[in-house]
């Protein structure tokens, strides 16, 4: 299937074109019937010469309605554009064309109508030379009667030449739905319709709503008015979802797969058409389906900052335009740069952002964001349109720029050697610290960045000899073998250990490095007291109370009391109810 939205002033035409094409009634009010003018979006579709079905969107003309007119269009990849042969080009042929020009619609056809009435040269030839000006270029054109079939077989070859220019959709593209109506259906619920641009629908599948991102299901599919168990894009397709009541859905909301788009309302665009120094400080965006308020910040001489009052579901590289609805004038189209752009807080960002802004141009570029934003989540470049199947992470769903990825690397040598010469006693440098320092959002990519000699041990980054003791303090733990080496149960007091240049953080450099044992404060052995008082305290007459350790140790309370705390802690001895304790664990279990 293929999708064409009708565009054109009104009352010349449009509806009464594709009623004769289709032989379906595109206008679905009443009072459109009665009043003969197409107020809001119409629906039919017809089979071509080729065999392929082609569905209309038929929209509006009167100015009073071109926001229905864009929501119809937005979604559509080619347009007929309908002028009257007995009116020529009108003020609403020049908006028509001129938002779709602004929405970069490359493919369309003329359709000169009411050639009973007037001789269709002059409009024919004024349209054509309006229409090359803008992205449609060169259209084939054709000039036709409702009333009497004239010209309508060769329509329908015209149809048949556009069709077969259209690019394939992206097959394997996330599906987002611009809903275009939203109604209810007795005995099933909610249903709304939209033109399925990319990707594929199936009954069963798990879609998101882009206003909350509240999980929805599709309950069931038409198209063409049939149901369907899948629909491919391009497709005009009806949705019936599952427990959502009908006000949660409306004109410009969007149904798409899960996790694949951001919800942005602060977006940098290009804008072709006005200035935008000249543009409004509030105008309309109108993208798909949705028309949204947009708040104007300009930035170059064709590039702005828009905020939304609410967020949209966009990508890099989509197209909408601007449009002032007060003067009833399309401002520009717009050509989304960045839907995550960085804020302008300090003096000159603004002016450095648009000189940034000035070389992009709109396509998705791996390199070039990756460049822009030094270290990015995977998931948060694919929820930006940006392709990412070539990237490597460099820890978790990080992705780096090398060089900045190289650049940290360096720094982080570098902080590391400058933390340990102000800190000697400490084995390395704790990780939150080297991440504070670096600016990183996440410790994985502080370790993701060592290198030998470094390495990280227990939370810390540092050198694989980083364990050896500053030589002043292995001097003293020396002098402490020297002095207790056969007094293994004996601690030092607390001023022979300042003596011996041992502080606290002497202490702590060495008990890390397993040179002595520490069992509480101040009160320190040397590392195999642990295994030799459990050897002989299984030789005492079990159990034992602290009085018969004490002497069997030949220590003083002072070291007992923790020590045996310690052994009971290490499942080596049990303490009873009279607070003896028995050996439970053979001598040796005491260093596991």
């Amino acid at each position: 299937m293929w999708v064409v939205a009708t565009a054109g002033h009104v009352d010349h035409g449009k509806s009464t074109l594709v009623r004769a094409l289709t032989g379906m009634e595109p206008d679905r009010w009443a009072e459109e019937r009665r009043r003969g003018m197409t107020i809001d979006l119409g629906f039919a579709w017809t089979t071509l010469p080729s065999g392929g079905t082609v569905a209309f969107v038929d929209v509006p003309g009167h100015e009073r309605f071109v926001p229905n007119m864009l929501a119809g269009v937005g979604p559509a990849p080619a347009a007929l554009l309908v002028v009257a042969a007995d009116e020529g080009w009108m003020p609403q042929s020049a908006e028509h064309l001129a938002a779709l020009h602004a929405l970069g619609v490359a493919y369309g056809l003329l359709v000169v109508t009411r050639a009973d009435l007037a001789d269709p040269g002059p409009a024919l030839a004024h349209a054509r030379a309006e229409i090359a000006a803008t992205s449609l270029g060169a259209v084939d054109a054709v000039a036709v009667s409702a009333v009497t079939g004239a010209g309508l077989p060769e329509l329908r070859d015209a149809l048949d030449r556009l069709v077969a220019r259209l690019p394939d959709p992206a097959a394997g593209a996330p599906v987002r739905l611009w809903v275009d109506r939203s109604f209810t259906v007795r005995g099933s619920g909610t249903v709304v319709t939209g033109t399925l641009g990319g990707g594929r629908l199936s009954v069963g599948d798990h879609l998101e709503l882009a206003d909350t991102g509240e999980p929805v299901r599709v309950r069931g599919l038409h198209c063409l008015g049939a149901p369907h168990a899948r629909v491919d894009a391009v497709a005009r397709v009806a949705v019936n979802l599952r427990n959502v009541p009908r006000e949660r859905l409306g004109r410009g909301d969007a149904l798409l797969t899960p996790g694949r788009f951001r919800r942005t309302d602060l977006l940098d665009v290009r804008v072709a058409g006005d200035p935008a120094a000249d543009l409004p400080a509030t105008l309309t965006l109108h993208v798909g389906a949705a028309a949204v308020t947009a708040r104007v910040r300009p930035l170059g001489p064709d590039t702005a900052r828009l905020r939304l009052v609410r967020p949209l579901p966009l990508l890099v590289g989509d197209r909408a335009l601007l449009r002032d609805p007060g003067r009833h004038h399309v401002a520009g189209g717009v050509t989304v740069l960045d839907v995550a752009p960085p804020p302008l807080t300090r003096r000159g960002a603004a002016a450095a952002r648009a000189r940034v802004l000035a070389g992009l141009d709109g396509r998705p570029d791996l390199a070039g964001e990756l460049r822009r934003r030094l270290l990015v989540r995977r998931g948060e470049l694919t929820r930006m349109g940006v392709p990412v199947t070539t990237a490597a992470p460099v820890a978790g769903d990080w992705l780096a720029d090398p060089g900045h990825w190289r650049a940290l690397a360096a720094r982080l040598a570098d902080e590391t050697a400058r933390y340990v010469a102000a800190h000697p006693l400490e084995p390395g440098v704790p990780v939150d610290v080297l991440r504070q320092r670096l600016d990183l959002p996440d410790r994985a990519l502080v370790e993701a960045l060592v290198r030998p000699p470094l390495r990280v041990r227990a939370g810390r980054v540092g050198e694989d000899a980083g364990d050896a003791l500053p030589e002043p303090v292995a001097r003293a733990v020396a002098r402490v073998r020297a002095e207790y080496g056969d007094r293994p149960f004996q601690a030092p007091e607390a001023d022979r250990l300042a003596g011996l240049g041992l502080g606290p953080r002497e202490i702590g450099a060495a008990v890390r490095a397993g040179e002595l044992l520490r069992l509480a404060e101040n009160v320190v052995l040397l590392p195999g007291a642990v295994d030799d008082a459990a050897r002989v305290l299984a030789r005492l007459p079990q159990p034992f109370t602290l009085s018969a350790a004490r002497q069997a140790l030949d220590t003083t309370r002072r070291v007992a009391v923790p020590l045996l705390e310690l052994l009971d802690r290490r499942g080596v001895t049990r303490r009873l109810p009279d607070d003896a304790r028995t050996v439970v664990a053979p001598p040796g279990v005491a260093a596991s």
